[in-house]
């Protein structure tokens, strides 16, 4: 009888009544603990026919009780995403506390040579990572965040923006609250953005294989290229995921097309839009307004156009993450600026009382594109190489056009150049008092644009000065009239230099030819006139031997052999030198008979 009692109560131990306790009051690991500590005691030291026989109530007791914790946690882990009671947070630890306690016991009885209860193993974090699965499904399946003013929304940017939202808010909570109820290795910021991660790109590889409206395309591409990574890079989400290891939200062929239709299309919008101005443009053309702002001629094609590119292109890159990706919505800008150049032609061809005005205000455009070219990476190398060279010939045609009056009226000067008259100061200084009243009919553009011109005509001037000396009209034959030709020729590049830089001209170098050839003329001894035209084939490599023979004969005391001694000189110089691709060419523009 002793015996038997003692059977009993080993076989037979009493339910704890704290069980039932712990799990009302959400105490789900400590209950968790009661139940293992029962099941160590009814598998612990018998056999398992003994435990079958002896304990069969406590075992379908012990059964039940575990199936009751089971539901709870699942329950817990299902409010992961929705702790609103101060106990929730508590809950949910104490449940993961469990499920890790449980697996260790799972573990245990792997070692084990018996046979396992029938609910072992219980694989409670398979099912844990199962529920979480759902729940995030399900959560995007039907996002609870409004999405304000889904008035003007397809359905599809309307899902699309209430699944991010939703996920974004998610995966906050799940930073702030919820990393706090697991132990660290079990990592769950990065399960739980694995599980959206999956889930959302189901959902979008749905969507991106629909056919999609041009609207829908780039408000897709957006969120798979700029806001979906804009999310994760929030410092506290990025600090605590591993975002490289999510990958794309698409498969890289859907992608590839999403971006081709979104690219085209922002291509497609650019055109469309700075045609638009290049039309109202031609329309004020027409209709002959003239715009003046502070004095200067102006036209919005420049501005307008670069808001339009910087603002697309900007974007663009933005959206696909790939700046050369986005610099070819620029491919068809040639195209643009030839038109341009077209409509830029035609004013000058009309000829019209106010074809002047518009051409200054073009030229301000011309210098506003040029910099935006050189100065901003949003264009294909050959789209930028083609742009500048139109630009350049546009400001070429609108200095010519502008200038070709101005040496109308200097052309009656011109002529007096080297010639017997050019050596009488009043000769001289008429030609700068009619370059200066003709500066006034220059102005009107802005005045980055004016300096330009006035430099071009400056150049242009010093050309036709070099140009009218080598002609040879007048014969220095001593050292004295050579004397004076100097004092002429350097007197003249003075102050045609302080009347250009006194109306903004930097072109210091043209004073310079004016002055070394001033330097030849006085120049008797012949090695003295080598190096001195030396040094002018070595500064503008396109001096040629018929500029040199043309200056020199200039001074007829100088023999034909003492001439062919300084051209020989010349050549030999401009053999051995490599000139410098960015040198200044002057030379070339003079032309010598």
């Amino acid at each position: 009888m002793n015996c038997l009692k003692i059977i009993c109560l080993c076989f037979c131990p009493p339910v704890n009544p704290k069980f039932e306790e712990y799990l009302e009051r959400q105490y789900l690991f400590e209950a968790n603990q009661l139940l293992i500590d029962r099941e160590k005691h009814l598998f612990g030291d018998i056999t398992e026919a003994d435990a079958l026989k002896a304990h069969e109530e406590a075992v379908e007791k012990l059964a039940a009780d575990y199936e009751a914790l089971e539901k709870r946690i699942e329950q817990t882990v299902q409010q992961s995403l929705s702790l609103s009671s101060v106990a929730a947070v508590p809950a949910l630890t104490s449940a993961v506390k469990a499920i890790n306690l449980e697996e260790e016991q799972d573990q245990l009885w792997r070692q084990r040579c018996q046979t396992p209860p029938a609910w072992r193993p219980k694989k409670w974090k398979t099912r844990h990572d199962k529920v979480l699965h759902e729940l995030v499904y399900s959560r995007l399946e039907n996002p609870s965040s409004p999405t304000g003013d889904q008035v003007n929304q397809s359905p599809i940017r309307a899902d699309v923006q209430s699944m991010g939202r939703q996920l974004k808010e998610d995966m906050e909570w799940v930073v702030e609250v919820v990393k706090n109820c697991y132990p660290p290795e079990m990592d769950i910021c990065n399960f739980y953005a694995r599980q959206y991660h999956q889930t959302f790109k189901a959902r979008l590889k749905k969507i991106a294989d629909s056919v999609l409206d041009d609207k829908d395309c780039s408000f897709l591409l957006r969120w798979v290229k700029e806001f979906y990574p804009g999310i994760l890079e929030k410092p506290e989400l990025a600090s605590n995921i591993n975002t490289e290891a999510l990958g794309n939200l698409l498969p890289d062929k859907l992608l590839k097309a999403l971006e081709e239709k979104y690219l085209s299309k922002q291509q497609s919008d650019l055109m469309i839009y700075i045609d638009r101005v290049l039309d109202e443009a031609k329309k004020e053309w027409d209709q002959g307004k003239e715009k003046k702002d502070d004095g200067c001629y102006v036209s919005p094609v420049a501005y307008d156009v670069i808001q339009f590119i910087n603002g697309i292109v900007t974007s663009a890159h933005t959206t696909v993450r790939d700046p050369h990706k986005a610099q070819k919505i620029t491919s068809n800008l040639t195209d643009f600026m030839q038109r341009y150049q077209n409509f830029h032609e035609d004013i000058i061809k009309q000829n019209k009382l106010h074809s002047k005005a518009f051409i200054k205000a073009n030229l301000s455009c011309v210098k506003q594109f040029r910099d935006f070219l050189v100065e901003h990476d949003l264009f294909p190398e050959d789209v930028r190489e083609n742009c500048l060279q139109v630009l350049t010939e546009m400001k070429q045609s609108a200095h010519t056009y502008l200038l070709t009056p101005v040496h109308k009226v200097l052309k009656p000067h011109y002529k007096k150049l080297g010639t017997s008259d050019w050596l009488k100061k009043n000769t001289f200084e008429k030609l700068l008092k009619s370059t200066e009243e003709e500066f006034q009919k220059l102005q009107g553009s802005s005045q980055p644009s004016y300096q330009e011109l006035i430099g071009q005509l400056y150049q242009e001037m010093t050309v036709e000065y070099v140009q009218r000396l080598l002609k040879g009209k007048i014969k220095l034959k001593d050292s004295n009239q050579q004397q004076k030709a100097y004092k002429t020729v350097k007197e003249n590049a003075e102050k045609l230099h302080e009347l250009f830089a006194k109306m903004g001209s930097k072109q210091d170098w043209l004073m310079e030819i004016l002055t070394k050839i001033a330097e030849v003329l006085k120049l008797q001894d012949i090695p003295a006139i080598q190096m001195q035209i030396v040094s002018l084939g070595s500064a503008y490599p396109d001096l040629s031997e018929k500029h040199v023979s043309a200056l020199l004969k200039l001074k007829t005391n100088l023999s034909k052999a003492d001439r062919k001694i300084v051209k020989t000189t010349l050549s030999d110089t401009l053999k051995e030198s490599r000139a410098d691709p960015g040198t200044r060419k002057f030379f070339s523009k003079v032309e010598v008979r």
